[in-house]
């Protein structure tokens, strides 16, 4: 949504500036600089300069001003390309062996960062039934610092909690809204949301744990609980990864790292939330000496607003 606010805002002031500078031409007034009018059409508001070209029959359909058109075919283009890696969900399967009685299906749901999936999120709720999940799991990063907007996420978790039990734990923007996030947590709960910040369900076949973002640097250990029983862990940060394993973590499941932004193929994921380039874990399942680690490409964005080759991604895990 970043992207969609800048390329407004710009291409607004393009068209403006390009009637201004018509309207001091008019007056016989100093004139808009025309590096200044090509600059704003370089920066992504080629769409609304050609507008102001055409609306105004502007001075601007000299030479010199042949490129606004082509700048505007491409980011058009661009944009295109853009919103389809953006919006385009996928699902990925996953298969682990637990040693459980009768086979498990999680459906998990990371980052969604008030990404828009259609209207009251039908899109994304679509392909979570579709998986005919025995439970539903939210790694964190549910709404965004940057643009918060409780009522995408509340919209998302009512049509959710129709599909199956929801588990949640919290994320690094939730610690970073704090406060503000009081009401939503208690809307969550009225809906039967069941967190899982530092602590456990013990679900008969299986443990069901979470760790809250905010406590990755000082948490120590569960009230015990039966180890004999699988442990699958939600927590947000993958990187953390050998904490989830001395916890006790069988299958952790995680988020955060939004596949990288730009996957490159032979490269892997660009860049990750703490701007390490390249890093090594960025997605997919990963054998962490025995317990299995899933990072999910997440669904939204939040500082970087493009994902390329990374489209949105909706994680189900059958563990048996």
């Amino acid at each position: 949504m970043i992207l969609v606010y800048w390329l407004i805002l710009v291409n607004l002031v393009a068209f403006i500036l390009y009637g201004y500078d018509k309207s001091c031409a008019k007056k016989n007034k100093r004139r808009v600089p025309e590096k200044t009018l090509l600059f704003w059409a370089w920066i992504g508001g080629s769409v609304g300069a050609f507008l102001g070209m055409r609306f105004f029959h502007h001075k601007t359909l000299k030479p010199k001003f042949f490129v606004v058109p082509v700048l505007m075919v491409l980011e058009i283009i661009i944009c295109v390309i853009c919103l389809y890696q953006n919006y385009h969900l996928v699902t990925s399967d996953y298969e682990v062996d637990l040693g459980l009685s009768s086979e498990l299906t999680i459906v998990q749901v990371s980052d969604l960062h008030n990404q828009f999936f259609g209207i009251k999120q039908s899109a994304l709720l679509k392909q979570i039934e579709k998986a005919d999940p025995d439970i539903i799991v939210i790694t964190g990063d549910i709404v965004d610092k940057t643009h918060t907007n409780f009522a995408i996420a509340e919209d998302f978790i009512e049509g959710a909690v129709k599909i199956a039990p929801v588990y949640y734990i919290t994320g690094n923007h939730e610690v970073w809204i704090g406060s503000r996030m009081d009401q939503f947590y208690e809307k969550m709960r009225s809906l039967g949301v069941i967190f899982l910040d530092d602590t456990y369900i013990d679900m008969g076949s299986y443990i069901l744990a979470g760790i809250g973002d905010s406590s990755l640097d000082s948490f120590v250990a569960y009230t015990p609980f039966d180890d004999s029983k699988p442990v699958i862990m939600l927590a947000h940060e993958p990187q953390y990864y050998p904490l989830y394993k001395n916890l006790g973590a069988d299958l952790a499941l995680t988020g955060h790292y939004h596949g990288g932004q730009i996957i490159i193929p032979g490269a892997g994921g660009c860049i990750s939330p703490e701007f390490e380039f390249f890093p090594k874990l960025y997605q997919g399942m990963n054998d962490m000496d025995g317990m299995q680690l899933v990072i999910s490409r997440g669904l939204g964005n939040s500082v970087l607003p493009v994902r390329i080759n990374n489209y949105p991604e909706l994680v189900v895990v059958k563990v048996r």
